[in-house]
């Protein structure tokens, strides 16, 4: 399977996977931001990719920066669909009371490709009964 992916700035490094048995490629920031104590910002990576057929990327937080200094994706996943074109930013929320400096050329994210499976819809009077039914938010316990 091939992800095509465009440069579209020059400071602009393409994602790839640290390790051969990663499911994440890593995204790279091509600017420097400062995100300030409990406010997010949009960090363009400078790419645009074409997915493979049946298939959607999804941007999710890297855990050493959730870990280390509370920042994170804030809409995770991200959801790119197969046919966006533009290019790639990533929604980035410092949880910290610290200001975080989002330097060119750090890792800020993971891309990750996944299969899409599309429903027939359906509309029905009636859904069948389960054992949990309609028993949530909490309704097994803590």
């Amino acid at each position: 399977m091939k992800l095509k992916i465009k440069r579209l700035n020059e400071n602009a490094i393409l994602p790839n996977y640290a390790h051969s048995d990663d499911s994440g490629m890593d995204l790279f920031s091509i600017e420097e931001i400062a995100i300030k104590p409990g406010t997010q910002e949009l960090i363009k990576t400078g790419i645009a990719i074409e997915l493979p057929e049946n298939t959607e990327a999804q941007i999710r937080p890297r855990s050493g920066l959730a870990l280390k200094h509370g920042i994170t994706v804030l809409n995770t996943p991200g959801t790119i669909d197969q046919g966006y074109r533009g290019e790639i930013g990533v929604i980035l929320i410092n949880h910290s009371n610290l200001t975080f400096f989002i330097e060119t050329g750090m890792k800020i994210a993971q891309l990750i490709i996944m299969p899409v499976i599309r429903c027939e819809i359906e509309e029905v009077q009636e859904l069948s009964i389960t054992q949990r039914n309609e028993g949530g938010f909490g309704s097994t316990g803590v």
